[in-house]
Order: structure tokens, then sequence, then C-alpha cells
């Protein structure tokens, strides 16, 4: 019997971590963040970080909601929550669709490795590498990177009611863009969910 334990003369499924389920309530993400959305986003923090953070996109969220998650998983802390973009052509109050397509002007989904900052048209910047192979690898190719953009703002979000959208970037508000890429930046995980 395959992944299941025996307690008491019965055989029950074997939790697939009990270890992230006690995470999650030491970070407190109920009622912010699904716990099946940050399992998947802790077993790949898991398999692929590099340094004590991880930070999960929840794009089943609607852009009006804070749908980004910086976690320090060293101290068991929700360092940010904020709002985040999608593409343009991923939907509009949901993401909807997602591609790993240049041009598509789509959000991606998977694991992302941060990788290296750079000054561009967006401003400070944080390149990112794909890692989920026909999912995302194809996004330093399309330039899919972390900025900060007036339109992923709560004076947009309150003018319109809804985030603006982006290229395929999951971009920030501008007031807290610097602070999260520095935060995140030189190989923590990103868990990209839709």
């Amino acid at each position: 019997m395959k992944n299941q334990k025996v307690l008491y003369g019965m055989n029950l499924p074997r939790k697939k971590s009990d270890s992230s389920l006690e995470l999650y309530h030491k970070l407190d993400l109920k009622d912010k963040l699904n716990y099946r959305v940050f399992a998947k986003a802790y077993d790949s923090f898991k398999s692929h970080s590099k340094i004590d953070i991880l930070t999960v996109i929840d794009y089943t969220k609607p852009s009006s909601e804070k749908r980004l998650f910086v976690l320090d998983m060293k101290i068991h802390k929700l360092v940010f929550n904020t709002w985040v973009a999608h593409g343009t052509n991923s939907g509009g109050k949901f993401a909807e669709n997602f591609s790993n397509v240049k041009s598509s002007r789509q959000t991606s989904l998977g694991v992302f490795i941060t990788a290296e900052t750079y000054y561009g048209k967006n401003g400070y910047s944080l390149k990112l590498d794909g890692k989920t192979p026909g999912v995302n690898d194809k996004a330093r190719e399309r330039y899919i990177v972390i900025h900060g953009a007036d339109y992923a703002s709560k004076p947009f979000l309150d003018k319109y009611g809804v985030l603006g959208t982006s290229w395929g970037c999951p971009a920030l508000p501008v007031d807290l863009a610097k602070n999260v890429i520095n935060t995140i930046k030189g190989g923590s995980v990103i868990y990209a969910h839709g």
C-alpha cells in the first residue's frame, strides 16, 4: 500500500507534508492564501531555493486583491502582501489565459528563480528565470521581469476598480517595488499559481 500508513488498524492516506501545514499556520496565511497553493509553492521552494525567501503569486484571485506574498521562511514571517498586475492578454479583473510565447502579452505560471537587477524603461527591475519546462522557461527571452508600475497601485485600483495590465510581467506598486525586489533578488523562488 504505497503512500499509506496504518493507524489503529485503519489505512489512512499519508499527509503530503505535515511541515507545510505547520508553516502555513506559523506564517498566519489562513484567510489570505489558500493552503493548497501554499503547499505547492513550498514544495517548489524546497526543490529550488538558494535563499530563505519564497514569493507566491495567486492569480486565481482578482487583481483587486493583494495576491502577491513574500515570505521569510527562516523566521516564518509574511514580509510583503501586495497587489500584482497580470498580462494584458491574460484577462481583465481575473487572469484566465497564460502563455510561454514571446509577444503574447500573457502572464506565465510556474516556478521562477529570481536573478539579477537592472535599470530599464520601467525603472529598477528584476530578471526572472523560468524553471517549469514548456510553461515559463522562455521568461528571460520574453523579458518577463518584476518592476514597478503606476497601474499596479492603490490609487489606480480606487479609480478603476481593477489594476491595469502589463505585457506579461508581474508588475508591483511603484512605492513597494524596490523593497520587494531587494528582498527577493539573487536566487529566491517565485511560485505563480493560476
